[in-house]
């Protein structure tokens, strides 16, 4: 889906990737259903609960088993003509379905964007217990119109703290021309946290009393962050941020941080021989020679992969390279395995993992007879 052109592979890994490992593998996770450009799974409540499929073309489906049945179907409302656009994210409230309401990312057409793209943050709610999302309750909460038709991000999940956190790219083109990234008065390039029942941003957060700077800003210095998660232990922020030219980043997120786009592109300078500033360093990055878009994941805390257990999971969209790193004391990244376009990691209620595939298919990591720690 991202940075579909073919790029030249000339960076040199700052981390070596090591081996493959065995022991670990990918198994169909729902009987060889199939989805229409697939981005996204997430599983409700309750350790029976169905899961939830996000399509691209702006479509949910629920699967329960090897069966599914639509969830969601907002086609009308979505433009998922540009390869990172479309239904992008899905956060349902942590009381679901008792608190029957869901939040629902997407790009519509907009007349007042030069790329015809509107990132949208919507609520939503089920009229039946659950089972559906009613596309007439449609509260929007927060809008921004798109100058370049690329880095849209789009995740959205709730906190620890009961807040929404939002993500969106620096508006795109490449190297971020309009300097969005390190602009404090704009929305682009950032990682938001807004309250779930008004969209706005809580008093909390960082720069509400920073005289020019968007409230609604946690953190900053992003170029496209595609897939972030909490850890459910130690709750620390974990996000895959895209790269330009050379590097792909991941980045543990903290309040307030500026991690370095476009000054920076991973740990190095961007376009110049000397970049100052403070700047958040990422605890891993990787070049082009391994892959050209991240994807980021899931610190593992299930119980099925012991071989995983405290290690962060995550891969690269062009490569379909899957690997892991120590999440207490990020070092040396392994390379655990080989999949194919990586659109999404996903995490169920217990902790265990999937790798959605653009193509249309969604795998479960599993443990093999030969397990051994990546």
């Amino acid at each position: 889906m991202r940075r579909l052109a073919t790029l030249a592979l000339i960076a040199v890994c700052a981390c070596d990737s090591g081996p493959l490992r065995n022991g670990v593998g990918l198994t169909d996770a729902f009987g060889g259903l199939r989805f229409t450009a697939p981005l996204l799974v997430l599983q409700e409540p309750g350790l029976n609960g169905r899961f939830l499929v996000v399509e691209k073309r702006g479509s949910i489906q629920a699967v329960r088993g090897n069966s599914a049945t639509q969830f969601l179907d907002i086609r009308s409302k979505v433009n998922s003509a540009p390869d990172e656009a479309g239904m992008l994210g899905l956060a349902l409230a942590p009381g679901w379905p008792g608190d029957p309401t869901a939040y629902v990312s997407y790009t519509a057409p907009s007349a007042q964007s030069p790329a015809n793209l509107r990132s949208t943050l919507s609520r939503m709610q089920s009229r039946d217990g659950g089972a559906t999302l009613d596309p007439a309750t449609e509260t929007i909460l927060f809008t921004v119109e798109q100058p370049f038709d690329n880095h849209n991000g789009g995740h959205v999940v709730f906190g620890p703290d009961g807040y929404l956190y939002f993500g969106l790219g620096d508006g795109g083109s490449a190297g971020d021309p309009m300097g969005n990234a390190q602009n404090l008065g704009v929305v682009l390039g950032k990682l938001l946290r807004l309250d779930p029942a008004t969209g706005r941003a809580p008093v909390t957060n960082p720069f509400v009393s920073t005289a020019g700077a968007r409230p609604e800003i946690y953190a900053y210095g992003l170029r496209n962050p595609w897939r972030f998660s909490f850890d459910r232990q130690t709750a620390k922020l974990w996000v895959g941020d895209v790269g330009q030219d050379l590097y792909e980043e991941i980045d543990i997120v903290q309040a307030g941080q500026n991690y370095g786009w476009n000054a920076k592109e991973g740990l190095h300078c961007y376009k110049s021989s000397s970049c100052p500033g403070a700047y958040a360093d990422p605890v891993v990055e990787y070049g082009h020679d391994l892959g050209i878009s991240v994807t980021g994941g899931y610190v593992y805390r299930g119980n099925d992969v012991p071989a995983l257990q405290g290690r962060y999971v995550y891969g690269d969209f062009g490569s379909g390279r899957i690997w892991t790193v120590a999440a207490d004391s990020p070092g040396q990244p392994r390379q655990l395995l080989k999949a194919a376009n990586i659109s999404s990691f996903g995490e169920d209620q217990r902790g265990e993992l999937y790798v959605v595939d653009l193509s249309g298919t969604v795998e479960k990591l599993v443990a093999t007879a030969t397990s051994q720690a990546p």
